[in-house]
């Protein structure tokens, strides 16, 4: 038996000024340590920045007790101190002012730790203090940045954040068409996709190819089931690592397709969970058994053959296939009826059958058989689709390929039919 829920904690003024007594420590704590490993010298340490905290948290408590002066006046002559630090370090030839700036942060964050919710000025402190120590690891960071994959994630968020907000947020025809639903889908995708073309390139390169699988199949599985198979074709020892990295990718598609479709519609998850859960456990078992030779290719592909999901291009044209498909779903349910849709679900398998899964469970208030088996036979498709890709590339491996993915695609059929 569970007992009374914990109380909330009040926040008084001396506990807010212990807080603001603490986070003003945290962040000097991180100035004197850099002191001392750069040997260089910086505004404040381990004792100034508390007390420029506890500055900003008593002007505050003068403003808020009506002498609402004190704070800008406080800021202000905080940051005419700062700029003599900074000014003199410029006439020494020393440059940079993130010690100026974090002091005026730490104004900021005992002023905070009084007049706003604590958890305000804790993550300004925190994340401040984590900027400041984690320099090094960010300039490295920025020296591997490829400036196009930067300047197409930043087209990507013009679209997304100033955008999207002034669309209407209303379905258009009789197919139901909204695009603000539309472009929350493509945020979504391209967002786990990022993920997995990030991580792809960042440990993807000099890992196996199993691990290129896994990261892949977040971004796109037939992707990785045709740059693996491209890999094979030129290097024949790669044709089992890349059969396997196939069918993890393709293990990998249901959990993604299942997040997809919980953001969508809950009433999904509880049906599907438990049928993707077997089928993604069924591509691994498939492909942990894959036979692999005695020296496996050192190299997985990393991001090869993976587009950036972040370009504004592949977005839009999953957005395209979204319309295209939605459309399409309507026509044919409403004239070949059943039969219709599930004949449908088998076609879209050829290309992403996110665009055809997403609007087929956006229209349906709760799960219907149908909509199970249309899901069902769309993955079962996609499964058939990127065995003949890999085959069509890799000879060495066409027999092994095909039983394997016709092995799983037939697993599918049980749970077409039993509901």
């Amino acid at each position: 038996m569970m007992g009374p829920p914990m109380p909330a904690i009040e926040w008084t003024v001396p506990l807010r000024f212990g807080v603001a007594l603490g986070l003003g420590f945290l962040i000097g704590l991180e100035r004197e340590s850099t002191r001392y490993e750069e040997h260089k010298v910086v505004f404040g340490g381990v004792r100034t920045h508390p007390l420029i905290s506890l500055y900003g948290f008593g002007c505050a408590w003068l403003s808020r007790d009506g002498t609402a002066f004190m704070l800008p006046v406080g800021l202000l002559s905080l940051a005419g101190m700062t700029a003599i630090s900074y000014f003199t370090k410029l006439s020494e030839h020393r440059y940079g002012s993130k010690s100026e700036i974090a002091a005026l942060l730490t104004f900021v964050v005992g002023a905070l730790a009084l007049l706003a919710d604590v958890w305000m000025a804790a993550a300004i402190a925190i994340v401040n203090t984590f900027v400041l120590s984690e320099k090094p690891a960010l300039e490295r960071w920025v020296e591997r940045l490829d400036k196009a994959e930067f300047l197409a994630a930043l087209k990507f968020l013009i679209v997304t954040v100033i955008i999207l907000p002034i669309v209407p947020n209303q379905d258009y025809t009789e197919f139901h068409i909204n695009f603000y639903v539309i472009w929350q889908v493509v945020v979504l995708v391209s967002s786990i996709g990022f993920l997995g073309y990030m991580l792809a390139k960042r440990y993807g390169e000099g890992a196996g190819m199993w691990l290129s699988g896994v990261l892949g199949g977040l971004v796109s599985s037939t992707a990785v089931a045709i740059a693996s198979g491209r890999k094979a074709e030129q290097d024949p020892e790669a044709g089992a690592p890349g059969l396997q990295a196939t069918l993890l990718a393709g293990a990998v598609l249901y959990p993604r397709l299942l997040l997809i479709i919980a953001f969508v519609n809950e009433q999904f998850i509880g049906p599907l969970a438990w049928r993707f859960a077997l089928l993604g456990l069924l591509g691994l078992g498939l492909a942990v058994t894959v036979r692999m030779p005695q020296r496996e290719a050192p190299t997985g592909q990393g991001a090869a053959g993976l587009e950036n999901p972040f370009e504004l291009s592949p977005a839009l044209l999953f957005a395209g296939l979204y319309v295209v498909l939605s459309v399409i779903t309507v026509l044919v349910r409403n004239a070949m009826g059943e039969a219709g849709l599930l004949g449908l679900s088998a076609v879209v398998g050829v290309t992403d059958i996110v665009p055809f899964i997403v609007p087929l469970v956006r229209h349906v208030r709760e799960p219907t058989p149908l909509a199970m088996s249309a899901i069902v036979v769309a993955t079962m498709s996609n499964v058939v689709v990127r065995g003949v890709y890999y085959a069509t590339l890799v000879r060495a491996e066409r027999r092994e390929t095909l039983w394997r993915h016709a092995a799983w695609a037939l697993l599918h059929l049980p749970l077409v039919f039993v509901w």
